[in-house]
Parts: structure tokens; sequence; C-alpha cells
């Protein structure tokens, strides 16, 4: 008897279509998709491409605390009860995104076990990448940071195709991810230009060769 093959669940497709409290945006580089304290009330799927979050503390400081692309949700604290938004979602590039109201969230949540168990693999991969982030900052050089920060950006290890040409950034913005100054990041990009882990034509190309940073650096 034939084994039927298990199907991929298809996120973009069940989101986009015809229901209640879905609505599809585009929005432009460096815009705003919800802003620190605004009000919580829907989940955003990133269905192309990518966003930063951004918190800013009391005192003005400002920290990039993730990194998203296409296939993540976002702003989904809403479901844990969260009143106001904890940081501001912008476009690193142009986007197209997928709202979700919350009631709407909640609903799809119960009806669709495939959508749930989707939504979970996202949540424990989230979960993941904090925990890697966090042992980033104690543990690992600057160097090594910023390296895992453009392979990131690359989505080197992602699922599916990967793109070495990343948007265009500034040593600024690379900065905050990094958690260290802009002189700093130049030094390293001039070091990794040298070293031909990255250079630049026609955008910033990142080769395989920078993870050696990583595993030896």
């Amino acid at each position: 008897m034939e084994r039927r093959r298990a199907t991929r669940f298809d996120a973009k497709a069940f989101l986009t279509k015809a229901g209640t409290g879905r609505s599809m945006s585009a929005y432009r580089k460096k815009q705003v998709v919800f802003a620190q304290g605004d009000p919580a009330d829907a989940v955003f799927y990133l269905e192309k491409g990518q966003v930063t979050l951004t918190v800013v503390s009391d005192r003005g400081k400002s920290g990039v605390v993730a990194m998203l692309g296409p296939g993540d949700f976002f702003g989904e604290g809403c479901l844990a009860g969260q009143p106001i938004r904890m940081a501001t979602a912008s476009a690193m590039t142009e986007v197209a995104v997928v709202r979700v109201e919350l009631q709407a969230m909640i609903g799809l949540l119960h009806e669709s076990s495939s959508f749930s168990e989707r939504f979970m693999a996202h949540l424990l991969a989230r979960n993941v990448r904090f925990e890697e982030d966090v042992v980033d900052q104690l543990f690992n050089s600057t160097e090594k940071r910023l390296a895992r920060v453009l392979l990131m950006l690359a989505q080197f290890g992602k699922e599916g195709a990967t793109d070495p040409v990343i948007p265009k950034v500034s040593q600024g913005l690379l900065a905050e991810m990094v958690g260290t100054t802009r002189p700093r990041i130049s030094g390293f990009m001039n070091k990794f230009r040298k070293l031909g882990f990255i250079e630049y034509n026609g955008g910033l190309h990142i080769h395989s060769s920078l993870l050696n940073v990583l595993l030896h650096g």
C-alpha cells in the first residue's frame, strides 16, 4: 500500500485566503510597521523582506533585539496579554506582511491544528534564537558577534535558498545589533573584506568563508 507523503504546511496561503481579521500590507524600507508603545492588537506574518525589532530605553538608548526574515511571525506578545508593543518593528527592505487581528489569530490557533503546529515551531525557534543571542553577548568577542549578525542577515543556515547579498545596512545599525561602536564595526568590516569574507559589489556579498570566524576566530 502506497504511503501518502506529508504535505508541507503553507502558512502564506493559509493566512492570505479569504477570512475576517486578516489583511496584507506593503512597507517601504525604513518604514515602521508598529512602534514601541502602540496598542498590541494583532500578530504579523512576514511574507517578504526583512524586519528589525528595536527597543529604546527610558534614557534614550536603543538596541536591536531581533532580525526577522520571510516566514517569521512577530508581534505575538499580544497573545500573552501584552497591552502595548514592547519594541518598534521597522522594515530593513521592502516588505510584505499579513496582519492578523488578535481575536482572529486566537480563532485560527483553535481551529487549525496544522497552523497551531507551525506557530508553535516558530515560537520554539524564536526561543532558541534568543538563548543563542544571550550566549553570544555574554561570551563571544565583538568580531564573532558581527560575523554572526552578517550571516543571519544573509540567512545562512535557514531553511530554503540562501541569499549571500544582504540589503544595504549602515554601520551604525550594525553597531546597535552587535552592541559596540561604529568605529569598531568599521575596523572589523575592513578586516573581513581584506580576508575575502565579504565584498562590496553592487551590495554587500557575504561568503560562506565568514563561518570561519565563528568556528575558529
